[in-house]
């Protein structure tokens, strides 16, 4: 019998170590980490988005993740974030989304998803953008993956601690993943 791929999701604010979170999760558990395609395109926008950006970002985080699912091993795939992400920072904007990304999230399913907390400090990273206004994005995650019905648990904590409370997060909710 085959059994499923399950996809976690790593998601949340900028600067919540989602991506320390993701990589480390993914270690751990011996599988892949499907990085944030963001990372790379955006690195010499200067900050300066257009809304074809995000569009271009969206469909390079699904064949990124198409990509690596192959790759996944233990029958996992960790995702450093999602195009929920683009969701986000289209309605943020640009006040709207476009219905190829829309359409595609409703499609496209994690089976969990770890939101990670506003309570870590902000780290300056010329990719982010707006270090005041965390506790908004929090407020949106949330809303966002409520409006998906999405099974999820925010996790908090800092340094080693944070990415204790995720493992252990995940593995009383799938037993079956223990190293």
């Amino acid at each position: 019998m085959h059994k499923p791929l399950l996809k976690i999701a790593i998601v949340g604010p900028e600067s919540t170590g989602k991506s320390t979170v993701a990589q480390t999760i993914a270690a751990k558990l011996q599988t892949v980490c499907v990085p944030e395609y963001a990372r790379y395109y955006c690195k010499n926008l200067h900050n300066q988005y257009t809304l074809q950006d995000e569009v271009n970002m969206f469909y390079g985080q699904v064949a990124l993740e198409d990509a690596l699912t192959s790759s996944a091993k233990n029958h996992l795939l960790i995702c450093d974030t999602t195009i929920l992400t683009v969701k986000v920072w289209c309605d943020h904007l640009f006040g709207h989304t476009p219905t190829e990304v829309t359409d595609e999230i409703k499609s496209r399913a994690y089976d969990f998803y770890l939101l990670m907390d506003i309570d870590l400090p902000w780290q300056d990273d010329p990719l982010r953008d707006f270090p005041t206004q965390r506790a908004h994005f929090m407020r949106v995650w949330k809303a966002e993956l409520n409006g998906l019905d999405a099974s999820y648990e925010v996790i908090s904590g800092t340094g080693q601690q944070r990415l204790i409370n995720a493992l252990q997060c995940i593995l009383q909710r799938y037993p079956h993943l223990r190293p």
